[in-house]
């Protein structure tokens, strides 16, 4: 296609995005604040923090401003939820009126409460494009057979962003539910470290895929609540996420739950380690409280990480209430 497209954020995820698009589009600008991953990205064609062993493609382009922004036709961000109100402050003096936005983060802004969607729309008049789904970013970058969901307000958006996203390997299904497609990438954190508490608890079998089922269920309530669809919640974006992010190993709330249910307690600031999930509890309770949604599996989660009550403590109540 005769496309330019940015991807802002030369991490994990932004770099296998770059990768995947790249067979699509003419040219990927790669984005990275840092000058000296810009600078051996341009000199060996590798990221050599995240993909040391894989080759970038000849039209994946690193770069470290925002002046290329002005020239693309769609732009990709690949940054953290909690810095996307920074990039887009940033970004907003360079973005075209009819370049499409796609937004990849899993967060809700805290205290405020606000999607990325609703971030986005204090900078820009037009409906974002938000991708989710079960998807380890190092399977994308590797070409491995994934699934995403995409959505929209704006169905063309939607059509071009498949045409530039869909390969092969890459298979997107488009749906209509922009706030329930965003939406479970944020509770799925949340189920994933319910998860990793029971299993660093050594709890049974039985009993993990127990709050498993308890935390799907819940999710279908609190997405319903924030105005999305029930039906969401059993797509790629919803049940595939929940899942894959609840019981892999390569799931980092599914490590901070069990660190959690091992009663160790990381100082995320000085490690640098990015844990979306925690970010996330304080709004979702908050949404919970706000919509009259008693969710079990939220409460757990909160009782443990902000109260700071033992595991086996808050399991023994929640698992009270189970029927």
């Amino acid at each position: 296609m005769s496309l330019k497209v940015s991807v802002i954020g030369a991490g994990g995820l932004g770099t296998a995005i770059a990768q995947l698009i790249s067979v699509n589009v003419d040219s990927v600008y790669l984005h990275a604040r840092r000058r000296e991953v810009v600078e051996g990205m341009a000199k060996t064609g590798y990221n050599n923090e995240y993909y040391p062993n894989l080759k970038l493609a000849d039209n994946v382009i690193p770069v470290g401003d925002f002046d290329h922004v002005k020239e693309c036709n769609m732009v990709f961000l690949c940054v953290p939820s909690s810095g996307i109100r920074s990039t887009l402050k940033e970004l907003s003096g360079y973005i075209c009126e009819d370049c499409i936005l796609v937004s990849t983060a899993k967060g809700i802004e805290y205290p405020s409460l606000k999607t990325m969607s609703g971030i986005m729309a204090e900078y820009f008049d037009r409906s974002p494009v938000v991708l989710s789904g079960p998807n380890f970013a190092f399977e994308i970058a590797l070409s491995l057979f994934t699934v995403a969901n995409i959505s929209s307000n704006n169905a063309e958006y939607s059509k071009l962003v498949k045409q530039v996203v869909n390969t092969d390997e890459f298979k997107v299904k488009v749906n209509d539910d922009v706030i329930g497609t965003e939406c479970c990438g944020v509770i799925k954190n949340i189920n994933a470290i319910a998860y990793g508490i029971c299993e660093g608890m050594n709890l049974n079998d039985n009993a993990r895929y127990a709050i498993l089922t308890k935390g799907f269920n819940e999710t279908k309530d609190i997405i319903e609540s924030m105005g999305g669809k029930r039906e969401t919640v059993d797509d790629y974006c919803g049940f595939g996420d929940l899942v894959l992010t609840s019981t892999s190993r390569e799931s980092r709330n599914h490590t901070l739950g069990m660190l959690y249910g091992q009663r160790i307690v990381v100082d995320e600031k000085a490690s640098g380690i990015i844990f979306e999930g925690k970010n996330s509890i304080m709004a979702i309770k908050k949404i919970c409280d706000n919509n009259l949604v008693n969710s079990t599996i939220v409460n757990f989660v909160y009782d443990v990480m902000v109260h700071s009550t033992p595991p086996k403590i808050a399991f023994k109540k929640i698992w009270n209430e189970i029927e």
